[in-house]
């Protein structure tokens, strides 16, 4: 008879505990550790690709995307106006796309990134620890992940939680 009071006790506590934790705030096994070692050609009609070893040397963000994604489109405004104040370099991991497509969105919509990969099978992503679109990385001088932003980048998360954290680094 205590059996099932257990359970459903036991049930009820793991419930409460999802519904109270911040869904945004993913914890992630990379925090302080180099990012993974990886090479990616560019988005097509873009020149420049993305690999491991350029992101030493200064503070970045890397921002998984995809044209498929409607988060994406949401904080794209966000990293426009960051490539067009130079507030922080930002690259681009393009996640899963059709290259076309992903193609006629940076064309259509703007490109902020100042280097982006084409993730064609998500592998890359997959050592990132991605586990959807979009997800956004602050990278230190030596190439290490120092934060993981799942979601889109909002005005408020980029100033509350991102830019702080980019100064920070940058002293």
């Amino acid at each position: 008879m205590l059996l099932p009071v257990g359970i459903f006790a036991g049930l009820a506590v793991m419930l409460g505990w999802g519904l109270n934790r911040n869904a945004q705030v993913i914890p992630s096994a990379l925090i302080g550790k180099q990012v993974p070692v990886f090479r990616l050609s560019p988005v097509q009609g873009r020149t420049i690709g993305l690999s491991s070893t350029d992101l030493t040397g200064e503070v970045s963000l890397v921002n998984v995307f995809a044209s498929w994604c409607t988060a994406c489109r949401e904080e794209h405004p966000v990293f426009m106006e960051l490539k067009r104040t130079h507030a922080v370099p930002i690259h681009g991991i393009n996640y899963k796309d059709r290259p076309q497509d992903a193609e006629k969105w940076l064309d259509t919509m703007g490109d902020p990134y100042t280097r982006t990969g084409a993730d064609l099978n998500g592998r890359v992503s997959i050592d990132w620890g991605v586990y959807g679109v979009p997800e956004t990385f602050v990278i230190d001088r030596r190439g290490r992940i120092a934060f993981k932003h799942v979601g889109a980048v909002t005005p408020e998360v980029y100033r509350d939680s991102l830019a702080p954290l980019i100064a920070e680094l940058r002293k």
